[in-house]
């Protein structure tokens, strides 16, 4: 299984990230741990919600859509709590 997550700085809530991951749990405690550049300064993280794909290039896809503006939209709307 691949999961795309969503996050949310506890600090900084305007500031969130998505990735993809096979392992949730393991994934948010590198990020509070400051072991990606991307989010490292805006720790502690958060998670807000994940999707479970069974397909590794459709959670990639579904990632990538994500990081677009109109992906952006759809997660706003849809996806943050």
């Amino acid at each position: 299984m691949k999961y795309v997550y969503l996050i949310q700085s506890i600090l900084y809530p305007n500031q969130r990230y998505v990735g993809v991951t096979s392992d949730v749990d393991k994934r948010i405690i590198a990020h509070n741990a400051g072991r990606s550049p991307h989010t490292s300064k805006n720790k502690p993280w958060k998670l807000a919600t994940y999707l479970a794909f069974t397909d590794s290039k459709k959670a990639l896809e579904f990632e990538k859509y994500l990081k677009t503006g109109s992906g952006r939209a759809f997660a706003k709307k849809r996806l943050w709590g």
